[in-house]
């Protein structure tokens, strides 16, 4: 009887043995589903010359595939984690063993125990399992284990390791770990750098060099001794390297380059548009149009450029008041973390920091231990207003030893697009005054008025129909029934009329009236649907009041829309991002949509190249477009536009205000980029009188111009080969072979023709014979007449 109880107690446990295996290893996962597994990843974003800008993901990680492991790297971590990975079948029994005797020694010591995993062991923890701590889960670990070794090879498994394993400082895998801790890629490591990141997986946290660095120096020591025995380093490189100091970054960093937030996170939307939420997990690498280069300037003539503005309009006082004390920081600290966000001091000015003001006089301290007094033309522009007194808290940023700048966050707001008008690429973009303090991009979200800025799409319309440059056209009186069923007078905005005037003129001088009454001799739907056509808006109600700028547009569309003047009159797509390749390197989006020819992947002969097609299509004569462009080169010459012909390049462009002065914009190009300048307030309050666009966005644009063409060579813009020059006034005119005016000779006298009586017939209606006068004979001055009173954008 006690055997058949015996027996029955082991077929018993046996059963119940079966029973636990069965339920613990149900559901345990197949390892070969990890073969094509590859861990969250964020998406990294460049710059069109290869400078990291940005990054889009929860786990900073950067995905190395093995074959571009440095072989010091893995070395390292085998070193530290698992001597035998290559050699064991996924649980290395000898390394077990010795974790066993140690935890001998760790229970009597109330030590935490050691697990003795191998890296096998660790992915199938990390990747497949929990973290709990109990024996089931050791023992899935360990049958897990053995089936990643018989379904990946070796080099995977390490290469999932490598990649997925969290080091800290916010750093997932050793690729993003070499960039938060050191700002390098792994193949830059110095052996006591990588030998501190194989150091790190016993536990990140302890090991912080800005917290623990002692025994991170101790555990990075460890690691090269052991490089050192498994013969993988040398004696004096190892002793070498654990002489040298640790040093980190102070902080993980996204990207170095800090001058593009508002152009990264529109990306991020774009991007996103095309892979949805995977853009923050599958390890994207995004080429953009970035040039950093202009970026920087970009964003730094803007600032200037408001900041000058705001300067116009007056100090507007101190942020706070605190007493004068010799301990005043830790107060002044607290009353800007009471400050709006909007009224701090942008990131993008580190020079700017708190000063207290000590005496009405203008003395100062600054923040940071400095003191001196404020420059004498910031003290008056101050106390022309609310001035100074003390204990006043204001922003400062020192000038010269001991004198120091008074500085004001501008309430006004802004743009500056800069496009490559042959392929639509962005190469800067800036949304506003500071992405730090607000978010909202105004150069992409942002739909104002253009006011005269839309003109030129008017003429060019018109120029598509029955109109010439030679054309002449009224600048008069007119009136007219306005959409809303009242009568409209416009009115230009020097309150005058000039009589009949080229249609030249009426660009560059920006006349209102002579664009109303072009645009009444077109038809106003052909005008609003051409201005649809070159990609301003997508759609445009037939209305007058439109062709002075009423309607609404955004500065991305509309300073890329005056590429077609530029290129030949082709509709660019304008676009943010080049390329985007998966964590594999294959391309899987490509914004250049155009197929190469059979003879790009012929083998080179030596002769001519494989030519592409230009970008875009066809929206406008290439003629029309060169003569809109010479007339926008006429405003910088002789139009609104002047203050620019200081620059000396050749330059077209065309300005921008609107009623109340709410707006001012400044659209303008060369030969080889497109550039607009928007200023307003965003909840479109007026900018103040005569803040025009040649006032208020102008001299941002020529800033930024200046220093975006300095020490390149000057290059013209292309003509049209198939057009006719002729001079008319004194200047080049280019028309389409067909239209240009028809010669009638002058009376001839005893001293032979008169050549300044010589006229030129324009057969269309616009306007009958034109005086033709040589270069060095200007024409006379128009007479001016009495304006009447109406409104009118200008």
């Amino acid at each position: 009887m006690a055997g058949v109880a015996v027996m029955t107690a082991v077929a018993i446990a046996g059963f119940a043995v079966a029973v636990y295996a069965a339920w613990l290893f149900h559901d345990m996962p197949d390892g070969s589903e990890l073969a094509d597994f590859h861990p969250v990843t964020s998406a990294r974003v460049f710059a069109w010359d290869g400078t990291l800008i940005g990054e889009y993901g929860q786990e900073r990680r950067i995905y190395v595939p093995y074959s571009r492991m440095p072989t010091r790297v893995t070395q390292a971590f085998l070193a530290a984690e698992d001597r035998n990975f290559f050699t064991h079948n996924g649980v290395d029994v000898s390394g077990v063993s010795r974790a066993m005797a140690k935890n001998v020694f760790n229970l009597l010591r109330g030590k935490r125990f050691e697990g003795g995993s191998t890296i096998t062991q660790q992915v199938a923890k990390n990747l497949l399992l929990n973290n709990e701590r109990t024996v089931g889960r050791k023992l899935k670990e360990v049958i897990l284990a053995r089936r990643l070794e018989n379904s990946l090879p070796k080099e995977q498994i390490l290469e999932l390791y490598l990649n997925d394993i969290y080091l800290g400082y916010r750093s997932y895998g050793v690729g993003a770990a070499a960039f938060n801790y050191f700002g390098k890629s792994l193949d830059e490591l110095s052996l006591s750098e990588l030998a501190f990141l194989g150091a790190l997986p016993k536990g990140p946290e302890n090991y912080r060099p800005s917290t623990h660095k002692a025994a991170a120096i101790a555990r990075r020591n460890w690691v090269i001794g052991e490089m050192l025995k498994a013969g993988w380093v040398g004696r004096a490189e190892a002793e070498a390297a654990m002489k040298e100091d640790l040093v980190i970054q102070d902080k993980p960093r996204r990207a170095k380059y800090q001058d593009a937030d508002y152009f990264v996170s529109e990306v991020e939307l774009r991007a996103k548009r095309l892979f949805n939420d995977a853009i923050y997990t599958d390890g994207y690498y995004v080429k953009t149009t970035l040039d950093p280069k202009l970026q920087t300037m970009a964003r730094e003539a803007l600032m200037t450029g408001l900041e000058t503005y705001d300067r116009r309009h007056g100090w507007r006082g101190a942020w706070s008041n605190i007493p004068v004390t010799d301990t005043w920081e830790g107060e002044a600290e607290a009353a800007e973390d009471k400050l709006p966000e909007s009224r701090r001091a942008p990131s993008e000015r580190p020079n700017w920091q708190i000063g207290l003001i000590e005496k009405n006089s203008g003395a100062v301290r600054a923040i940071d231990g400095g003191h001196g007094s404020i420059r004498g033309d910031d003290l008056a522009w101050a106390q022309a207003t609310r001035g100074l007194k003390a204990g006043d808290l204001v922003y400062v940023s020192e000038d010269t030893k001991g004198v120091y700048r008074l500085r004001q966050v501008p309430k006004v707001n802004g743009s500056l697009v800069a496009v490559d008008p042959y392929s639509g690429r962005i190469m800067a973009m800036v949304g506003g005054y500071s992405y730090s303090l607000s978010k909202f991009n105004r150069a992409t979200m942002a739909q104002r008025q253009p006011g005269s800025s839309i003109k030129p799409f008017v003429y060019a319309v018109a120029l598509s129909k029955d109109f010439t440059p030679a054309s002449l056209v009224d600048d008069g009186p007119i009136s007219m029934m306005g959409g809303d069923g009242k009568q409209w007078s416009p009115e230009n905005y020097e309150h005058d009329y000039l009589g009949m005037q080229p249609i030249r003129r009426g660009l560059e001088l920006s006349r209102n009236l002579m664009t109303v009454r072009l645009a009444q001799k077109v038809g106003i739907k052909p005008v609003t649907q051409g201005i649809v056509n070159f990609g301003v808006l997508d759609k445009m109600p037939n209305e007058m009041s439109m062709v002075l700028g009423a309607g609404e547009v955004n500065p991305y569309r509309l300073t890329n829309a005056y590429s077609i003047f530029v290129n030949g009159g082709r509709k660019v797509k304008p676009h943010l991002i080049d390329e985007v390749q998966d964590r594999n390197g294959k391309v899987v989006y490509k914004a250049d949509e155009r197929v190469c020819p059979s003879a790009c992947t012929a083998d080179f002969d030596g002769l001519e190249s494989p030519r592409l097609q230009p970008q875009g299509d066809v929206v406008l004569d290439p003629i029309t477009a060169y003569e809109v462009n010479s007339m926008l080169q006429g405003v910088i010459q002789r139009g609104t536009g002047a203050a620019a012909r200081s620059l000396g390049i050749p330059m077209g462009g065309k300005t921008g205000t609107t009623n109340d002065y709410r707006s001012a914009w400044f659209v303008g190009y060369t030969a080889e980029l497109v550039v607009g300048v928007f200023v307003g307030f965003d909840d479109n309050s007026s900018l103040g009188n005569h803040e025009t666009g040649a006032v208020a966005a102008l001299p941002i644009w020529m800033d930024f111009m200046k220093n975006a063409n300095a020490g390149k060579p000057i290059r013209q813009f292309n003509k049209p080969k198939d057009a006719v020059y002729m001079s008319v006034r004194g200047m080049e005119e280019a028309f389409k072979p067909g239209t240009e005016p028809k010669y009638n000779a002058a009376p001839e006298s005893d001293d032979g023709p008169k050549p300044y009586l010589d006229t030129w017939t324009d057969d269309g209606d616009n306007g009958g014979p034109v005086t033709v006068v040589p270069a060095e004979e200007p024409p006379p001055p128009p007479k001016k007449r009495q304006a009447e009173d109406a409104t009118t954008l200008y």
